[in-house]
C-alpha cells in the first residue's frame, strides 16, 4: 500500500514560472548553469546550482554552496517570486513534447516506504552525490527538487487525472527547448490518496540520489527529534509520480576514447567474431539486440546472435549489459563503466549527430548508438531487486526545477 500526501507547495507566480523554472541540477554542469542563469536573477539555478553565485574555483561541495542555496531560496520567497499555497494540495504536472503528453501526480511520499523497498530503485548511488543532496536538503530545510517516480497504470488514477486537467491550469508556459509545462490543482486530493493506497509499489525513474538524500535527511531529523512520530514533514519526499505507459526512455549512447591500439578494421574484424556486422545508413538500431557502431567514419549495424541472449535474465539481457560484457571489456579493455575514464555517455536529445561529431573530431575513437531500454525492462529489474548498468536510461522530458518546493521546516 503506497502512502502519498498533500503538501503545502511553494510555487512560482504564474507570470514568473517560465523564468524561474530550470533544468534539474544533475543534467547540466556548473559552467552550463552559469551560462543559462546569466542575466536571469529569477532562475532557480541560483538555488539548485548555487555555486554559480560564488567564486569559480570554489569546490562545489564547499559549505558556502549550501548556505548560499538556502539564502537564495529564502530570498525567492521574500521577494514573492515563490509563494506558499494556502492549503495542502496535490497537483497534476503535464509535460508536452512533440505532441506527446505525460501527466505526473505531484505529492509527497513517505521516506519509510523507500526504506521498505516500496519505492524501488534500479541504480547504484554514489556516496559523494548522496552526501551532496542530503546537505542541500538539510541546510535549506526543504526539498528544492522533486524526484521522478513511476507506477504501473491504474484506471482509477487515469480517470482522476483526466478529470482534473479539464479545468483551468495554475501555470502554463513553453520553455526555451519547446517543451510545454502545465500545472493544475486537483479537486479532491483525498481521492488520490485513496487510489494510491491500491498501488503496490512505486519505481524511481530519475533521481536516485535525490531520493536517497531525502531518506537520509529524514533519518537525520528523526535522530534529532526525541518525539518523532513519522508524521513530520521531514519524513516526506517531494515526488512527481507518472503512469508508466506515458513515459519515454531515450537511448543512452556510449563512446570510447581509443581502440586500445587497434585500427578500425582490426576492431571490426574482432567484432564479427561476436555477432553480425553490416554497413548501414541508419545510425539508430531498430530493435533490441542490435547496436549501431560509428568507427572509421562509417556506421555499421552490429547484432548479437538472438539465441545467445539470456532473455529470462532482466540484467544480462539488456543491450547495455551485452555491449559491456561482450564488446567493451573484452575487445576494448573498458573496465567498470562507473570509474573507467576511457568511456563516455551521450544521452537523450543529443542524438547520433553528437556521436558522429565526437568521433570525427578525434574526441572519441568509436561510438555506440543503443536501442533504448524499455519501461518494462526497468520495472522488471526493479522488481527483481537488481541494479542496472550505469547510464541505462535517459528520460525525456526532464522535470523542471523551481515549480514545486516542499519546506519541511520553517
Amino acid at each position: 500500500m503506497i502512502k502519498i500526501y498533500p503538501f503545502q507547495a511553494i510555487m512560482p507566480t504564474p507570470d514568473l514560472a517560465g523564468k524561474i523554472a530550470c533544468e534539474p541540477y544533475d543534467v547540466i554542469s556548473t559552467n552550463e548553469a552559469r551560462q543559462r542563469a546569466a542575466g536571469n536573477e529569477y532562475s532557480f539555478l541560483h538555488v539548485v546550482r548555487s555555486e554559480i553565485d560564488l567564486p569559480e574555483n570554489l569546490d562545489v561541495y564547499d559549505p558556502r554552496v549550501y548556505a548560499t542555496a538556502a539564502a537564495n531560496l529564502h530570498q525567492f520567497e521574500q521577494r514573492g517570486w515563490l509563494q506558499m499555497q494556502t492549503t495542502p494540495g496535490i497537483f497534476i504536472y503535464r509535460q508536452t513534447l512533440n505532441g506527446r503528453h505525460q501527466h505526473g501526480v505531484v505529492c509527497t511520499c513517505d521516506a519509510e516506504q523507500y526504506r521498505a523497498d516500496l519505492i524501488k530503485k534500479h541504480e547504484k548511488t554514489r556516496p559523494d552525490k548522496e552526501d551532496d543532496r542530503t546537505r542541500h536538503m538539510t541546510v535549506c530545510s526543504a526539498h528544492a527538487e522533486p524526484v521522478f517516480l513511476t507506477f504501473r497504470d491504474q484506471p482509477a488514477i487515469t480517470q482522476l487525472i483526466a478529470r482534473d486537467v479539464a479545468g483551468s491550469p495554475l501555470i502554463d508556459f513553453v520553455a526555451e527547448d519547446g517543451i510545454r509545462h502545465t500545472i493544475w490543482a486537483t479537486e479532491t486530493p483525498s481521492t488520490y490518496v485513496r487510489c494510491f493506497a491500491e498501488v503496490p509499489a512505486l519505481y524511481i525513474a530519475d533521481g536516485h540520489h535525490r531520493t536517497a538524500g531525502g531518506e537520509r535527511a529524514a533519518s537525520e531529523r528523526q535522530r534529532q527529534n526525541p518525539h518523532h512520530t513519522g508524521e513530520e514533514q521531514y519524513n516526506r519526499i517531494l515526488s512527481v509520480v507518472f503512469p508508466a505507459s506515458e513515459l519515454c526512455i531515450m537511448a543512452y549512447n556510449r563512446i570510447v576514447n581509443d581502440l586500445q591500439g587497434q585500427t578500425p578494421e582490426e576492431f571490426l574484424e574482432r567484432l564479427k567474431t561476436i555477432g553480425s556486422v553490416e554497413f548501414t545508413s541508419n545510425p539508430e538500431p531498430q530493435s533490441p539486440g542490435s547496436v549501431c557502431v560509428f568507427v572509421g567514419q562509417q556506421w555499421y549495424q552490429f547484432t548479437f546472435p538472438p539465441d545467445s541472449i539470456p532473455h529470462t535474465d532482466p540484467i544480462e539481457s539488456l543491450d547495455v549489459a551485452l555491449l559491456q560484457s561482450r564488446v567493451l571489456t573484452p575487445l576494448l579493455g573498458v573496465g567498470d563503466p562507473r570509474t573507467d575514464k576511457r568511456i563516455g555517455f551521450v544521452g537523450g536529445m543529443r542524438g547520433t549527430k553528437e556521436l558522429e561529431q565526437l568521433v570525427r573530431t578525434g574526441q572519441a575513437a568509436v561510438a555506440f548508438s543503443m536501442y533504448p531500454t524499455s519501461i518494462a525492462q526497468l520495472l522488471a529489474v526493479s522488481d527483481a531487486g537488481a541494479i542496472m548498468p550505469p547510464k541505462s536510461t535517459w528520460f525525456e522530458p526532464k522535470l523542471r526545477s523551481g515549480l514545486f518546493v516542499h519546506r519541511f521546516e520553517q
